[in-house]
């Protein structure tokens, strides 16, 4: 069995059940729906999601009602989180990295928001290999964006978050993904904020 790197370890304990449980409610719920409005409109027959890092089901709650027909899956490694979002009956949420998740098949959609930039750096290639190939046709990025990789200090704590291009990054990785669309959040947004978050949609093409 592999070692956890030090930020699985962080998000599997204490802190990891602060955050489940500081970032609830139906505000945050109504502002996924808006985010992923706009970041799905250009896509099409989206009938399966995986999302890497569910946390507790706020980014699926917000799916499930933009594509009721869709099946949805899950990643998460706090078990109290993991175990809020299985509740939901909305989708099936596997508890563990998002690392060692190695489903036989693929998904229309996969994606990760707010999950990157809290990555140990030397595993992020592995991260974006799990998005592309359990991917059918589209991956969608939602995290702090800066052009250059950058280190912050999140709630006192170093080494547990950074910002990067995560999106350009897998364009060059991956010759036949193409940038289909993109767009950002404001924190000040005075109906949907969602904390400064810039997404992107690739999908797969020939």
């Amino acid at each position: 069995m592999r070692e956890l790197t030090e930020q699985e370890h962080f998000w599997q304990g204490d802190f990891g059940n602060e955050y489940a449980a500081r970032n609830q409610g139906s505000a945050l719920v109504a502002a996924n729906v808006a985010l992923f409005a706009k970041a799905l409109a250009r896509s099409q027959s989206i009938g399966s999601v995986l999302e890497l890092g569910t946390n507790t089901g706020n980014n699926l709650q917000a799916i499930n009602a933009l594509l009721p027909r869709a099946e949805l899956s899950g990643v998460e490694i706090n078990a109290s989180a993991r175990a809020q979002a299985q509740r939901l009956g909305i989708a099936e949420v596997w508890q563990g990295s998002l690392f060692d998740f190695a489903p036989q098949r693929t998904y229309d959609l996969t994606l990760s928001k707010g999950v990157l930039i809290h990555l140990a750096p030397e595993r992020l290639g592995d991260a974006y290999a799990q998005l592309y190939r359990l991917s059918r046709r589209y991956v969608l990025i939602a995290e702090y964006y800066n052009p250059s990789p950058v280190e912050v200090l999140y709630r006192g704590n170093s080494g547990k978050l950074f910002k990067r291009d995560f999106a350009g990054d897998m364009l060059e990785r991956f010759d036949d993904l193409h940038l289909l669309d993109y767009g950002f959040v404001y924190h000040r947004d005075p109906l949907f904020p969602a904390d400064d978050i810039t997404w992107f949609l690739l999908e797969k093409r020939p």
